[in-house]
């Protein structure tokens, strides 16, 4: 550990140790964590009420207001002080004179210090610079802050990104841009349903613990039912309940779930993450890609006023038809050396695997799906939806009535990677079970990410599932493009971290 982050510790501890003791003075006198004040006002709220008030309408009419806030600076001078107090919607300044207190809590609020949660009586009034505040009539302690907030001219740094992860409620004090974009990410959610009810849609909840993992090609986390005495699974996708739930007459679903993969961590995955995943019958994977296309575009007129977006210093257009391309034709468009049957001949994609150090594979579709995350993916920069995915890696598509080696199935790539996955649903049950019992050899032959024969969702297609089409959408990686967040780390509130070490580890 450096010297100076020594030094920053010890001096934050000497910071506690005196707050402490202050606490200990407050107790004297009462309890400094009261429960009894009712705020009538929030900082945005007032601002833009009065943003167009003068000095003398303010002072003419004696607005009295009841902010609460936490207590972000503070300005002492001599027989009056000003205090910025920063609730869920901004910061306000107020103004504390000596003589509108008594000498016992002017000095009280004197002894405040930064992070301190205070409520706030008051007129609203300009300063002489012309700044809207609070005119103090009385100061309530409501909250002590023991523990110093980082500094206040510099928050916690991006230099600092482990501890805003591990402290995401001091970043959200201090960081005004962490607390925008998980505004941005509500408002994306909130658009979302509006959307989607307006089309009829029916939001459900499924199981998060599932007896058997399905739904995607994932390897799940398990768990233990202690009562029943029996091994469960953390969701790794809704899929297969929601198309239960079509078999059972709700044509149009959808759910904002979270989903749990046992895979490893970087700045598009985490264990742990939100989707959202939608069903309609007697639609096909064509019209979700149109349905997406509107989607995205919607969002980003709400979000943004704009159907342009700037992610990571370039900008992306979104007002124009998404591009729409097969895997094999992005292949050959990305990698114009090879020519036609390079890819589509097991021979030569083995020879291009181990050129690409991709793992050897005896499928043909397997093969040119890794060719293509490899050379392809990060390179789909503008929007564009990938089509004619192999049936190897499309275990609950539909098969292509055209080229039943292909699914009708799209992948949405816009910046360099993957957000949405969509197709036609199978919903043939004997050609279901033949693949499930494919799935099945590729798990006891050790593939982990494999998924289990599911006799109850066969039992479920049975009895019919419509056509239908299925699609899900990465909230996550959404909310990334959206707020021009280089991690999912930065969308995500509590974002998987391993446990700090303790002082005598």
């Amino acid at each position: 550990m450096s010297h100076e982050k020594v030094k920053t510790i010890n001096e934050a501890e000497d910071l506690f140790l005196q707050r402490q003791k202050k606490l200990k003075d407050l107790r004297k006198k009462g309890n400094p964590y009261p429960n009894h004040f009712h705020r009538d006002s929030l900082t945005a709220d007032l601002y833009h009420e009065y943003e167009q008030a003068n000095a003398a309408r303010l002072e003419q009419n004696k607005l009295s207001v009841r902010l609460a806030g936490r207590v972000m600076l503070k300005r002492d001078m001599g027989k009056s002080l000003f205090l910025d107090i920063q609730d869920m919607s901004g910061k306000m300044q107020v103004y504390v004179k000596q003589d509108k207190l008594s000498l016992d809590d002017f000095e009280t609020v004197k002894r405040l210090d930064l992070g301190d949660i205070v409520g706030i009586v008051g007129d609203l009034f300009r300063t002489k610079t012309n700044q809207l505040s609070i005119k103090a009539e009385a100061i309530y302690l409501l909250s002590k802050s023991l523990r110093p907030l980082p500094d206040k001219f510099h928050g916690l740094s991006e230099f600092d990104k482990e501890q805003r992860y591990r402290q995401r409620y001091l970043d959200l004090l201090t960081n005004e841009k962490t607390r925008k974009t998980f505004q941005i990410r509500s408002q994306l959610i909130n658009e979302i349903r509006r959307f989607l009810n307006q089309r009829a849609f029916i939001e459900v909840e499924t199981p998060m613990m599932h007896v058997l993992p399905g739904g995607a090609l994932a390897r799940p986390f398990m768990t233990h039912h202690n009562a029943l005495d029996m091994k469960l699974f953390l969701r790794v996708a809704p899929e297969l309940h929601l198309k239960r739930l079509v078999v059972g007459g709700l044509e149009k679903v959808f759910e904002i779930n979270r989903n749990f993969r046992n895979e490893g961590l970087s700045t598009r995955h985490n264990p742990e993450f939100t989707m959202l995943e939608f069903y309609q019958a007697y639609a096909n994977y064509q019209d979700l890609m149109d349905l997406t296309e509107q989607l995205v575009r919607e969002l980003a007129k709400t979000l943004l006023g704009s159907e342009q977006l700037t992610y990571q210093g370039e900008t992306y257009n979104l007002s124009k038809p998404f591009q729409r391309l097969s895997v094999l034709d992005a292949i050959l468009e990305y990698n114009p050396q090879w020519k036609m049957n390079d890819v589509t001949e097991l021979g030569s994609l083995k020879k291009m695997a181990a050129d690409l150090q991709i793992p050897e594979n005896d499928s043909i579709g397997q093969l040119q799906f890794a060719v293509f995350e490899k050379t392809v993916e990060q390179k789909l920069k503008q929007p564009a939806f990938i089509t004619g995915y192999p049936i190897d890696v499309s275990p609950l598509a539909r098969r292509n009535d055209k080229n039943p080696h292909l699914a009708d199935r799209f992948e949405l790539y816009i910046a360099g990677r993957e957000l949405a996955n969509g197709f036609s649903e199978l919903n043939d049950p004997e050609d279901q079970a033949v693949r499930f019992k494919q799935q099945s050899l590729e798990k006891s032959a050790g593939n982990l990410e494999a998924m289990p024969y599911d006799e109850e969702y066969i039992q479920a297609l049975e009895y019919g599932l419509p056509p239908t089409a299925g699609e899900g959408i990465g909230i996550d990686r959404l909310t990334m493009l959206f707020t021009d967040s280089a991690s999912i780390r930065d969308v995500i509130l509590f974002p998987l971290m391993r446990p700090e070490k303790t002082k005598n580890e």
